[in-house]
């Protein structure tokens, strides 16, 4: 009785303080994920208030935050989007992994870590965070402008990858072998390519099989289904993450909506409990040490970020403003990245106190960035263009291209 008293209190501490800092993130206009790390930081060993007894429950709650995290993104996109992403996006896609995964990489590499440390590191550097760059775009009113699409395209060919990326790097946690990791890839893509087909040619037939009158009943099935193929999907060593990920690929229409309706507050929970438990397996003492690397990994994939959004635009055939703009979008990191720093930690301890580091860095200056690439960009070229007149001794001003993109969608 006593142990189930301490975690009641533990438990209600835990989530009251997630409330409290998400309702602050929101009066400063921030995402809540640093606040999040930081709260774990604080409850985890060697922390100011370290937990004991729900320690054990919220470690469940996190691996079912990361199963909704990855079925709510599934939920978002139609087989049909995905398969025109891969069709249009690739040339984009191949520059964004190769930009971004290599300085994770080297990074990697350098601070001699085996293949599975060096694998998660490009991956934690590769994948842009979906849910903070949404509600920038959102919070800036970009919704609408021409350079949008090119974004949103960027983060469906990086959520894609993961059906691939994350059972190569469970293959190589569990030490299974080059066989055995080429094995569950083709598992893994073998599961892809059938997902896609299934939902392309009887997506309406299993949406309503799933779907329900009563939102309870349809609930109880979608989680109940998610758990289920996410189980099945890791026993397989194909990753309980990608299992997820494709139960929302093969929902659609008004099934897919209503789910997540539904599922969306759930997902908000258990994703803020997911942050903290990461942040429980890191103790404060670690984050000093790995300050400056993860400085110089940060500030090294900005720069790469802001290149690919760059070429990406260049691609969709968009002005000078409108390429900074898609670049600084794509600078903020987050919640995939954790969920892979999260998975290698066991192998590679060391990923976990530099993982933290790095994304409480750039999920603050994600936002900082898709505010102010443009505007600096800008000032600084101004600044350069005026000296070089000056430099040359004529008075005329130079012009500058100031088109802004906003555009409403064609749709």
């Amino acid at each position: 009785m006593h142990d189930t008293t301490v975690l009641l209190i533990e438990l209600g501490a835990v989530i009251l303080g997630l409330g409290l800092v998400g309702r602050f993130a929101g009066r400063i206009g921030m995402s809540p994920i640093p606040l999040y790390l930081l709260g774990g930081l604080a409850f985890g060993h060697g922390g100011f208030f370290p937990l004991n007894a729900s320690e054990g429950f919220i470690e469940v709650g996190a691996e079912i935050g990361v199963l909704l995290l990855l079925l709510l993104l599934g939920l978002e996109y139609t087989a049909a989007e995905l398969v025109t992403s891969l069709k249009t996006q690739y040339p984009s896609g191949i520059v964004d992994f190769v930009l971004n995964a290599v300085p994770g990489a080297l990074a990697g590499l350098l601070l001699g870590w085996g293949p599975a440390g060096v694998l998660a590191l490009a991956g934690v550097t590769w994948i842009s965070s979906s849910g903070v760059i949404a509600k920038v775009l959102t919070d800036l009113g970009r919704l609408g402008n021409r350079e949008t699409p090119v974004i949103l395209g960027i983060l469906v060919m990086e959520d894609l990858s993961m059906a691939v990326y994350l059972p190569l790097l469970t293959a190589l946690l569990a030490g299974v072998g080059v066989a055995g990791g080429s094995v569950t890839l083709l598992v893994a893509l073998g599961t892809v390519g059938a997902v896609l087909y299934v939902a392309l040619r009887h997506g309406r037939v299993i949406s309503r099989a799933v779907s329900s009158d009563t939102p309870e009943m349809l609930l109880l099935v979608v989680l109940g289904l998610t758990l289920l193929v996410a189980g099945i999907a890791q026993k397989l060593q194909v990753s309980a993450a990608v299992g997820a990920f494709l139960v929302g690929i093969a929902l659609s229409g008004e099934t897919a909506e209503n789910a997540r309706a539904l599922l969306t507050p759930l997902r908000d929970l258990f994703a803020a409990v997911f942050f903290v438990f990461f942040g429980l397996s890191t103790s404060p003492s670690e984050i000093p040490p790995v300050l400056f690397p993860a400085l110089l990994l940060a500030l090294a994939t900005i720069v790469t970020k802001i290149v690919t959004g760059w070429y990406a635009a260049r691609r969709a055939g968009i002005s000078r403003r409108g390429r900074l703009r898609a670049g600084g979008a794509l600078v903020a990191r987050g919640e995939f990245s954790i969920v892979i720093a999260g998975l290698a930690v066991s192998a590679e301890p060391r990923i976990g106190p530099l993982a933290t580091a790095y994304v409480l860095l750039l999920v603050i200056a994600g936002p900082l960035a898709a505010r102010w690439t443009d505007p600096a960009v800008g000032a600084l070229r101004g600044l350069l263009l005026r000296r070089r007149a000056r430099a040359a001794g004529s008075g005329e001003g130079t012009s500058t291209d100031t088109s802004d993109d906003v555009q409403p969608l064609k749709r």
